[in-house]
């Protein structure tokens, strides 16, 4: 196994860990032993507990959200690419052979919270850039008349993000990943229908 397969390796089995058992559960031990690596070989790839921790989350919630957001789409472009980026999160957070607990990713979202520093303004930065970017191609929207030209493009932007991000109640919601894709290009849709301009 190469490196980086290893590092990823131990990425990908520590996650299963820390979504099925709490933060303060799992020890380096715990961690080891599902790998098939000595605690000597953990150390060799990651510092200590909290860094593996902080790469897992890195890995599996930091994705959490909505597509980057290319400069100079259409409205329709940005909701297809969503589309499947969400489905793409969706498809990476939902482990085979585990079954879909959402109070498990409720869990591992607020040990991040705790035990990983910067996390919380990280995430708030990320998204606060996107809302902007989103604006942004709501107003060139309205200009080349895609959308209505009565469209706050503030709060539109504000509520695609909030059909985003709320995937994840969707999944905690319906019990099933699927669905609760379905759900979501539902709703981009039926949003993206709301503001475009009648021909």
């Amino acid at each position: 196994m190469f490196m980086s397969n290893t590092k990823d390796h131990i990425v990908d089995q520590a996650y299963r860990l820390f979504l099925t058992k709490s933060y303060e559960a799992v020890s380096i031990s715990d961690i080891s032993d599902a790998i098939g690596l000595t605690k000597g070989a953990l150390y060799h790839h990651f510092v200590n507990k909290e860094d593996l921790f902080r790469a897992v989350i890195d890995k599996y919630l930091s994705v959490i959200g909505m597509a980057e957001i290319r400069e100079g789409i259409s409205l329709a472009e940005f909701v297809d690419s969503d589309i499947g980026y969400v489905r793409e999160i969706v498809n990476t957070i939902c482990v085979d052979h585990l079954p879909f607990i959402p109070v498990n990713y409720l869990s591992l979202l607020i040990d991040a919270l705790r035990h990983y520093p910067g996390y919380a303004l990280e995430q708030e930065n990320f998204f606060t850039r996107q809302i902007e970017k989103l604006r942004v191609i709501i107003e060139n929207a309205i200009k080349t008349g895609e959308v209505r030209p009565d469209v706050d493009p503030y709060m539109a932007a504000l509520n695609f993000f909030s059909i985003s991000v709320g995937v994840a109640a969707n999944m905690f919601r319906q019990h099933s990943a699927d669905q609760a894709i379905e759900t979501f290009q539902v709703q981009m849709r039926e949003q993206y229908k709301l503001l475009k301009r009648e021909n």
